[in-house]
């Protein structure tokens, strides 16, 4: 698949993403949890996904992106045991300030997300470029 279409495909899924945050608004609590849980395995299952195709890629991707990928799966590890504890720990008298991080978490993983939209555009253009430059020296070359 052509990058520029995993493009479209990004901007397909941050638009599913938009629609579940509006959904949730107005869910029921156990709705909700479900809806938390299901996007949950879903990150995982696709971070899990981006890991095996990283390794399969070998040394057709950077080192740079391997290490992202290694630091992205300690940071989502750790994001996830935070969460469980700060679950684990919940009562009345910390609600709001579990709230708090939990919107501010979520600010942050957007800006995040955001960042990494731009760097992916940067890649897309940058990879065709690349693919041009290849083929412009190709025809040079045979003739």
């Amino acid at each position: 698949m052509a990058a520029s279409e995993d493009l479209r495909k990004l901007s397909d899924r941050a638009k599913t993403a938009e629609d579940h945050a509006t959904a949730a608004k107005t869910q029921a609590r156990a709705e909700l949890q479900r809806s938390v849980t299901d996007v949950r395995d879903s990150a995982e299952a696709g971070a899990k996904k981006l890991q095996a195709k990283t390794q399969a890629a070998g040394q057709r991707v950077s080192d740079d992106w391997s290490d992202v990928q290694t630091s992205w799966n300690a940071h989502l590890a750790k994001a996830r045991k935070d969460l469980d504890q700060r679950k684990a720990d919940f009562n009345a008298s910390n609600a709001e300030d579990t709230a708090d991080m939990a919107e501010a978490d979520a600010e942050y993983a957007i800006d995040y997300a955001y960042s990494a939209i731009e760097e992916a555009e940067a890649a897309v253009l940058d990879a065709i470029y690349a693919r041009r430059e290849a083929d412009e020296a190709a025809v040079a070359a045979h003739h």
